[in-house]
């Protein structure tokens, strides 16, 4: 039994206990606090830091512990980074990049080489190493920018990118100074850097994929899935430094890696984002804070000159360039401010650099003490500009991230979000997720459409055993949807069938779109869709969705979607055409079309319109008769999306009947989504009246006498006197 005066009270703390409930009332308290008074949370943490540091209170060490999660919490920035980077933006704002990340990096390499060379005094070698770190920069006010929902920002994706090429390029100058103050810079020494780079990359960028692929296939448990995710990062970083590179560096590349299977809407994107922001990124944070040495501006007249002269170069040149791109792109004011805000902040690269350059020993003073590359005026200089650069970065962000959410039009392109309604009726066990997935990536991360799931219990089951199945069902996929933060109403409806429940619901709730899965019934023809998808299908007119999985969604590379031909001149064309572009959109894909000519020319000029920047590649297809030929132009990662049609409408031809056949012989092990777009409804068709509930189906009949031929009605009439 241990006491309470038997626990150690010592400063700093050491009880392992205390010290982490501590940190956790931090993480806890401090964005409440600054919050209140209108200061980014960020900078509340690092301030804490400084308050409970060595620096300050004391209260605790920046041991091994704090470095250790620390560390995680900035490969975990990083690997975030990388992760929610729209990968088409990054590729068609490439060349953007490269000018930023040269212009970022070259501003404050010359003139903090001049500064440090002329003002302060410093040799050459150790001027260029210092301006060097102010070239470099963290993201340390990404998790504002994210927790604004602006990562896909084109301002945020040129600072990513810029970051990624200050970094190397620093990293590279610290590698070669290093190098010479102990004569080690060889040829031999820029090969093996060079060859073991080229192995890294090649490893993370073409064998992880197989890797990751192949484990999403075989296992879906949601500790699984996200301890891999983190194993990969690490694993990442762990290679980059092999490589003599920086981790930093890995853990942007895995995020980039993961970027296609980790959807962003997803419940393991929200596990990535709540753990990294709850837990690892504000120890981060706290760890820097414990860095800075506020007694620093009582030195001497000395560390406040090179600390003076480190802040301002290194600000004032961020914000040059961050003013240069603006311009030179043309971009928003607080484009340019986010890129100024993003990019002004210094932390692991800058403190990477200048310790390097603090322990490197140059000679020895006449009195013993050792000359170092960097001297501790630097060092607590730097220190300082940590401080400094990562509040105006906090600020900077918080204001300019506002401004962007206020003239993002995102959300303007969906204007029929909020009259949307997704509905997905459960029906077997095994692919309640996989309907529940594919309904969040049709809405959308930041759509306001409704998302309704169902389950019919009917007059023909057992209601005993039919309403607890029936509860499990729903209970599973309200969860599934609550990972992602997503809210899901559930529905439980009883009626004489299945098919009437499920029609009625949708007029009840006016809903737009239906997703059900695949039936599952007896190996023939006729059974394929079942009929209760049968009654569907002609009863209502509203678009649906029917979906058969072999693989999960986060595995799929592309949808190739075939479209019959006129389908452009019918209602329901742009909406299930949205639909398929939000799929691809959520899930980093790519899309591949097979459409008659016409319909090309519409497609093309929807995604113009709807300003879309999905890959696409359109081919002319229009001979249904020979549909199996599509079956050569799939690949096993393809999710094969199939728009066919309702009889008697436009876009309907005899050659759909055989789609049942062809899709249960030969592509039975595809993936693929049936798309029945939505119609105007025709009126009261003869034969659905088989389907109609008995009593509905009395007062049809009474109708329809009405409408036979007069002589019909008096020939009946005169055989009833008889």
């Amino acid at each position: 039994m241990v006491l309470l005066a038997d626990l150690n009270f010592d400063l700093p703390l050491r009880n392992p206990v205390i010290i982490f409930s501590l940190v956790l009332f931090i993480i806890l308290f401090a964005p409440i606090l600054f919050n209140k008074i209108k200061v980014p949370h960020i900078i509340g943490l690092i301030l804490a830091g400084v308050i409970v540091g060595p620096y300050g209170l004391n209260l605790l060490r920046r041991d091994s512990s704090i470095v250790l999660f620390g560390t995680v919490g900035l490969l975990y920035i990083m690997f975030l980074a990388g992760l929610e980077i729209d990968l088409t933006e990054f590729k068609k704002n490439r060349n953007k990049i490269i000018v930023f990340g040269i212009t970022t990096f070259l501003l404050p390499l010359t003139f903090g080489t001049l500064a440090s060379y002329y003002i302060l005094g410093y040799g050459l070698l150790s001027s260029i190493l210092l301006a060097s770190m102010f070239s470099t920069h963290t993201l340390i006010s990404y998790p504002i920018a994210s927790r604004f929902g602006i990562t896909k920002n084109r301002a945020v994706t040129l600072t990513i990118g810029g970051t990624m090429i200050t970094d190397i390029f620093a990293l590279l100058i610290l590698a070669a100074v290093s190098g010479m103050t102990k004569e080690e810079v060889t040829s031999s020494f820029w090969i093996t850097l060079g060859i073991s780079t080229l192995v890294f990359v090649l490893i993370v960028f073409l064998v992880f994929p197989y890797i990751i692929r192949w484990f999403f296939k075989k296992f879906d448990d949601a500790v699984s899935q996200y301890i891999f995710v983190l194993a990969i990062v690490f694993l990442s970083a762990f290679l980059a430094e092999a490589a003599g590179i920086e981790a930093i560096i890995g853990a942007f590349f895995s995020g980039l890696v993961l970027n296609r299977f980790v959807p962003h809407t997803s419940p393991l994107m929200n596990r990535i984002d709540f753990v990294g922001n709850a837990l690892f990124i504000p120890f981060f944070l706290i760890s820097v804070g414990m860095l800075v040495d506020v007694t620093v501006l009582v030195k001497g007249w000395g560390a406040l000159r090179v600390a003076g002269v480190i802040v301002v170069v290194a600000i004032s040149t961020k914000y040059v360039a961050a003013r240069i791109t603006q311009k030179a792109f043309k971009l928003l004011p607080a484009e340019g401010n986010m890129i100024f805000g993003l990019s002004t902040s210094h932390a692991a690269a800058t403190l990477a650099i200048i310790l390097v350059g603090y322990n490197i020993i140059i000679g020895e003073a006449p009195n013993g003490d050792p000359i170092r590359l960097l001297n501790e005026d630097v060092l607590n200089g730097t220190i300082l500009l940590i401080l400094i650069s990562c509040a105006i970065s906090s600020f900077v962000v918080e204001r300019a991230a506002r401004q962007l959410v206020l003239t993002n039009d995102d959300e303007a392109k969906d204007n029929t979000a909020a009259q949307q309604r997704i509905l997905i009726s459960l029906a077997y066990p095994h692919n309640v997720t996989e309907l529940v997935d594919i309904g969040l990536m049709m809405k959308g991360k930041k759509s306001t459409t409704a998302l309704y799931v169902l389950h019919v219990v009917s007059d023909e089951d057992n209601n005993e055993k039919a309403e607890p199945a029936g509860k499990k069902l729903l209970d599973k996929a309200v969860k599934q949807a609550a990972a992602a933060e997503v809210v899901l109403q559930p529905i439980t409806r009883y009626d004489t069938n299945i098919s009437n429940g499920i029609i009625y619901t949708i007029k009840e709730q006016n809903i737009t779109d239906l997703i059900i899965g695949l039936h599952r019934g007896e190996d023939d023809k006729k059974d394929f869709f079942g009929a209760i998808t049968e009654r569907i299908i002609k009863r209502i007119y509203e678009t649906i969705f029917i979906y058969n999985h072999v693989q999960p969604l986060n595995t799929i590379k592309r949808i190739v979607t075939v479209v019959t031909p006129k389908a452009e001149t019918e209602p329901g064309f742009t909406h299930w055409l949205l639909k398929i572009m939000t799929i691809a959109k959520e899930a980093g894909l790519t899309l591949s079309f097979y459409a008659a000519a016409e319909t090309i020319v519409e497609l093309k000029q929807f995604q113009k319109n709807a300003g879309e920047n999905i890959p696409a590649v359109y081919t002319l297809f229009h001979n249904w008769d020979d549909f199996l030929i599509l079956s050569s132009y799939l690949k096993q990662n393809d999710l094969f999306a199939i728009v066919t049609s309702r009889k008697g409408y436009a876009s309907y031809q005899t050659a759909l009947e055989k789609l049942p056949y062809y899709l249960k012989i030969y592509f039975a092990n595809q993936s693929y989504l049936l798309i029945y777009p939505k119609q105007v409804e025709q009126g009261i068709k003869m034969d659905d009246v088989q389907y109609v509930d008995s009593s509905l189906a009395e007062t049809v009949t009474e109708k329809v006498q009405v409408l036979k031929k007069p002589g019909d009605l008096l020939r009946e009439l005169f055989r009833r006197k008889k």
